[in-house]
């Protein structure tokens, strides 16, 4: 069965394990927002990183209000790593009030020469002459498919960007993009705590049209809430930890992975020790019934 999903996966032109390591580095928390890395601290995990087989990190304008890209990009330039055994990957659109923009209310700017300004900038900050992957962070309202399409094909043309996506959308509204430039990777949130995605579409559509399915929040709330949820998940889990002799942590991971998708975790840790844990829950494959046993926990119902 394997054999033949991956087979299927390469016919239908989604992109293959090899070209974004399957557990991806979200870097929102390695600055301002988060654990404040120093310099030395910051190319310290990015080597960490690379050693563990995750090589692609997940980048947006906007995080540690517009400094983590730059912050990241000196510890990039002294970490020693090599350019083309990384995939960095970035997120534009979102005008962000903050220290290092004057701006009256949060919104979104999806205009040609904005998109291009913006790739550009995170080009800057990132000490890199091109970006593997670009996404649309959030949709607005006023979105232009044309408008986009243009941006996109500037980017592309001058190298500055190798692929495109788009990240929160409805299925509608990537179809809206995809009507004037291919939408090649969708960045969503999903997890056993915030399914949503397995229902409205939005899976569905990156099967059918080959995207890259990548998911935020991996773990969802489950480690940070306590409400009936993740008491009927925690004792489902307790369990299936003896089983399979894992953590709850790889449970979660495991329960996201056998999609058939090939959702791509975006995993925020900052820890090298969890970082491994994510990467051995590659290796699980969690029977069916046991998928549908911790499904059936976070909803607290039968499936119909």
């Amino acid at each position: 069965m394997t054999l033949l999903r991956d087979f299927l996966i390469t016919f239908t032109g989604m992109k293959t394990k090899g070209t974004y390591s399957r557990i991806i580095a979200g870097t929102m928390t390695w600055g301002q927002w988060g654990r404040r890395f120093s310099k030395s601290e910051m190319s310290a995990l990015i080597n960490q990183c690379v050693q563990m087989g995750v090589t692609t990190f997940d980048h947006a304008d906007i995080y540690g209000g517009y400094t983590t890209e730059a912050e990241f990009g000196k510890a990039f330039e002294d970490s020693g790593v090599q350019r083309e055994n990384l995939q960095f990957i970035s997120k534009c659109g979102i005008q962000y009030p903050s220290d290092q923009r004057a701006l009256d209310i949060k919104h979104y700017e999806y205009g040609t020469d904005y998109i291009i300004h913006s790739a550009v900038s995170s080009l800057k900050n990132l000490k890199t002459e091109y970006l593997d992957l670009l996404l649309l962070h959030r949709p607005s309202p006023l979105m232009d498919p044309e408008e986009v399409a243009a941006a996109f094909s500037a980017l592309r043309d001058s190298g500055k960007v190798r692929s495109f996506g788009v990240s929160n959308f409805t299925p509608s509204q990537v179809a809206l993009i995809a009507s004037a430039v291919p939408v090649e990777a969708h960045q969503f949130e999903c997890s056993l705590t915030e399914d949503t995605s397995l229902w409205n579409g939005v899976l569905d559509d990156c099967i059918i049209n080959g995207r890259i399915a990548m998911s935020w929040s991996p773990l969802g709330n489950y480690f940070r809430e306590k409400n009936d949820q993740n008491t009927r998940i925690a004792q489902c889990l307790k369990a299936l930890c003896e089983k399979y002799e894992a953590t709850e942590s790889q449970l979660l991971l495991a329960w996201i992975l056998r999609h058939p998708a090939r959702i791509h975790p975006v995993v925020g840790t900052t820890r090298t020790a969890r970082l491994k844990e994510s990467l051995e829950a590659l290796d699980m494959e969690l029977e069916l019934q046991d998928w549908f046993a911790m499904l059936v926990a976070s909803h607290g119902k039968k499936v119909p």
